[in-house]
């Protein structure tokens, strides 16, 4: 039999995985920085819970089986999931509900670059009953900023829109009854030439006055307090159009009250998220030198995240950041800063083997003090226990030797220097933790 992974599917090597880990680390920290609890949901669902969101593409991708007379399915992202936790749990949740989700998701589609069918996503929502405070929406623009700027990564920008603005534009055009497939079509304009937007526009029946004007509308540019004044001068005065301003006004300014630099904040009136659960602020984030790579964290504010399972109402807000694909790309690009294939600080290597109950010991006495250490049990020449800590790229060697067992003390190389200190436990520790 022929050993091989599945297409698809993400295999790393240790050096890799660590990187991975880091990366998770962070972004989980971050997320209870914020104050979201952590929260895990099955792998498995019943299939009708998880197509309950479904249609046209979600229900050809998902992995669905039968096992017995049950019909199951594999989730295909965290918010179906979590749609049906609130709906399940609500009367034991403490609202405003803030979680946070970092799992593996499942889609049958085609693998491809940047493309996989089982991928990490990393989900934080902010969920209230009936009423959602609109500061949130800022709260979640700076868990972005504060994640991307942690985990030391390219230059960055969230661009910002509220799909309210654009539905009550529409409706000032007098196009309402179109907002869903022109929603759709605006998510896409980067895709695609002007003249292929306009020429959709006008196949769904639009007056191509209208369509003129609208095009118009995304294309507003500058700064944000330049769009805002742009925006406030149109003098639309439908009051979905006034409620969608006055809460980017209100998002931009808890943002910058959160400590969020304007540099990485951005309005873009051509964001509008395709999903059609999406009524209020969205987000999607792009590196500035890497645009090929598309969003790398999206997400937005909805209504009502359970109305599937039950009548009560629970407006919400919450963004994704898909870890395996972002890993993916960034790898790709010689983006991240990949060690050895150990997280281990510190190796021990006896020059005779009988010094193995005080290498044991040693060891113990590194973890004990929180510092990640391995033993070199193999007996071999010295120059092969180097080669070895070469390989696996190990910050520091501790080496126990005949004059250390004698003195009581050790010989710690730094192995990116080649500096040697004789230290006593106490100063060795010390010297590592650094």
């Amino acid at each position: 039999m022929t050993a091989r992974t599945l297409q698809g599917f993400m295999e790393l090597l240790p050096q890799e995985q660590i990187v991975m880990e880091q990366m998770k680390a962070v972004i989980r920290h971050t997320y209870e920085l914020f104050g979201f609890a952590p929260l895990d949901t099955p792998v498995l669902e019943l299939a009708e819970v998880l197509l309950s969101k479904s249609g046209g593409d979600t229900e050809k991708q998902i992995y669905e089986f039968k096992k017995g007379d049950t019909d199951l399915a594999m989730r295909f992202d965290l918010t179906v999931p979590l749609a049906k936790y609130v709906a399940l749990y609500n009367n034991d949740l403490t609202f405003p509900f803030k979680r946070y989700q970092i799992g593996k998701v499942y889609r049958g589609e085609r693998p491809q670059k940047g493309r996989f069918r089982e991928f990490y996503q990393c989900d934080i929502d902010v969920i209230d009953r009936d009423e959602l405070n609109i500061v949130y929406d800022a709260e979640v623009l700076a868990v972005i900023y504060t994640i991307f700027n942690k985990l030391g990564l390219p230059p960055f920008k969230i661009y910002l829109n509220n799909r309210k603005l654009l539905s009550g534009f529409l409706t000032h055009l007098g196009i309402q009854d179109k907002t869903v497939d022109v929603l759709r079509l605006v998510d896409k304009i980067k895709k695609i030439p002007e003249e292929a937007f306009l020429g959709e526009l006008k196949e769904l029946g639009l007056p191509e006055d209208s369509n003129r004007r609208l095009l118009e509308f995304i294309k507003i540019k500058g700064n944000n307090s330049e769009i805002i004044k742009q925006l406030e001068t149109l003098s639309v005065t439908d009051e979905n159009f006034v409620t969608g301003l006055d809460e980017l006004k209100t998002v931009l300014a808890q943002a910058a009250n959160l400590g969020m630099p304007e540099s990485n904040v951005q309005i873009d009136l051509s964001i509008t998220r395709g999903l059609d659960y999406y009524t209020g602020t969205v987000y999607e984030t792009f590196f500035d030198d890497y645009l090929e790579f598309g969003s790398v964290c999206s997400g937005g504010r909805y209504d009502n995240l359970s109305s599937v399972f039950m009548d009560k109402k629970f407006p919400g807000v919450g963004i994704s950041i898909g870890l395996t694909r972002l890993f993916d790309q960034l790898r790709g690009k010689g983006l991240l800063k990949i060690g050895g294939p150990t997280p281990n600080k510190a190796l021990i290597v006896m020059q005779n083997p009988e010094y193995q109950n005080a290498a044991v010991k040693l060891a113990g006495s590194l973890r004990q003090n929180g510092i990640a250490a391995d033993v070199m049990f193999r007996d071999c020449k010295f120059k092969k226990k180097m080669e070895y800590a070469n390989k696996i790229k190990v910050p520091y060697l501790v080496i126990i030797g005949e004059d250390e067992v004698a003195q009581g003390d050790f010989t710690l190389k730094n192995m990116e220097t080649g500096e040697q200190k004789r230290l006593d436990l106490n100063d060795l520790i010390a010297e590592i933790k650094g």
